[in-house]
Formats: C-alpha cells, sequence, structure tokens
C-alpha cells in the first residue's frame, strides 16, 4: 500500500475537476503495483473539510470506505497554527488568527480557506454529515485521535476489522511529524475556542455517543503554574 506522500490532495483539487472527464491517472501514479488481495489507501485529513470533496470521493468509487479521525479541535486548531507558523506562511498571532479567520475565508476565492481554517476545521459535525450524503454510516469509521495514542492496539484491531484484512504486526508506535511549541497556550486563546466550539463538541457527542468532556476540561495556564 505504500505511496510517494502521506497527503496527495487530490480530491481537494478543484483543478482537476474543471472538465467532465477526471484525469485518474496522475492519482493512480501515486501508488505502487496492486499485490492480489492488497488494499490500497491514501491519507489526506483536508477530503473531509473540503466541500466537494465528499462527493467526488463517491464518484470515483463508491465502495470505498473512510476512517476518519478526530482530535480535540481546541489542540487541532492550535496544531494548525503552529504548523503554518513554523513553515514562515502565518504571520499573524494565535488569537489575532482566529479573529482573522472569518475575513479571510470570505476574500478567499472558494470562501473556505483550508490554510487558515484554524476554527472551521473543528466543526465536525457538519462534516460528518456531509460525508454521510455521499457514503453509508457503515462504510466509515470514526475515531477518535486519544484512542490511537492510548490504546493503539486495540484500536488498530478494529481498524483491521472495518476493512477486513489482517490483524496489523503490533509494532511500538512510532510518533511522527511532531512539532515544538513557541509557549503553551494561553487563557484567552483557549476561551476563545472553548466559547464558540462547547456546543459543537457537545452535538458531536450526540452524534457518535461519545464523552469528550476532557476536551473541554481547561488547561493549566501559566498564572496558574505560579501559584
Amino acid at each position: 500500500m505504500p505511496i510517494t506522500r502521506k497527503e496527495l490532495h487530490f480530491f481537494d483539487d478543484d483543478k482537476r475537476f474543471r472538465d467532465a472527464e477526471v484525469d485518474y491517472a496522475t492519482y493512480h501514479a501515486n501508488f505502487a503495483p496492486r499485490r492480489a488481495g492488497q488494499l490500497r489507501g491514501e491519507v489526506t485529513p483536508s477530503y473531509l473539510f473540503w466541500l466537494p470533496a465528499a462527493e467526488r470521493l463517491a464518484r470515483y468509487n463508491p465502495l470505498m470506505k473512510i476512517i476518519v479521525v478526530l482530535r480535540n479541535p481546541i489542540e487541532r486548531a492550535r496544531s494548525h497554527w503552529n504548523k503554518e507558523r513554523q513553515r514562515g506562511r502565518e504571520a499573524l498571532s494565535f488569537l489575532a488568527a482566529l479573529e482573522a479567520e472569518r475575513s479571510r475565508a470570505e476574500a478567499s476565492s472558494s470562501g473556505h480557506d483550508r490554510r487558515t481554517s484554524y476554527l472551521a476545521r473543528g466543526r465536525y459535525v457538519a462534516q460528518l454529515h456531509r460525508l454521510w450524503q455521499h457514503f453509508p454510516v457503515a462504510q466509515t469509521l470514526v475515531l477518535r485521535a486519544e484512542a490511537l495514542l492510548q490504546a493503539p492496539l486495540p484500536t488498530l484491531e478494529q481498524i483491521a476489522h472495518f476493512l477486513g484484512v489482517s490483524s496489523f504486526p503490533s509494532d511500538e508506535p512510532i510518533a511522527a511529524n511532531v512539532r515544538s511549541y513557541e509557549r503553551p497556550m494561553q487563557r484567552a486563546e483557549w476561551e476563545w475556542l472553548a466559547a464558540r466550539l462547547a456546543l459543537e463538541i457537545r452535538d458531536l457527542e450526540s452524534l457518535l455517543g461519545w464523552d469528550c468532556a476532557a476536551w473541554l476540561r481547561s488547561p493549566r495556564f501559566d498564572d496558574e503554574r505560579d501559584e
């Protein structure tokens, strides 16, 4: 199942879908030749967020199985900003970038900007409903990121069962794409996000039967650590 890189960004590339006939050859070229009985896949998180992507995926292969891994949207927003910051593509502070997100999206040609969508990408409920408009729920597996970190072996067994493949080897987990942070999250940043995502998180709990109370548990901030 090897591919040339992790995120292919094929189905969220609007230029590839301007014509009625889509050239999938460049997409297929990313995959090694398939062996008998082998499944092939890729990982592009923004497919869930990009509005036309789910329909494009269904048109390409309506029998596709899709795994969605969701993390605390508050932490996700900061991680996203931190990545853009370290890549030199974000000049604004975290809170300023959050406050500018809507105007930036409105100014983009598509009306939603994946690079600065720090808050919007964490509104999972609408994204899941959009996915389920094009794929049966049974063809999707929605996991929490914590499950992969805290219980990797049973989570991988769940994934193998969902895909209908043999159990994965019980190797030690590997930390990948881990980035350092300039500083811990500040109280004003956390409170800004929590105020806007609390209802979203509650709706997600109802939708998936999850308990996400930990996502809304305030961390300790610098002023508290000094007490």
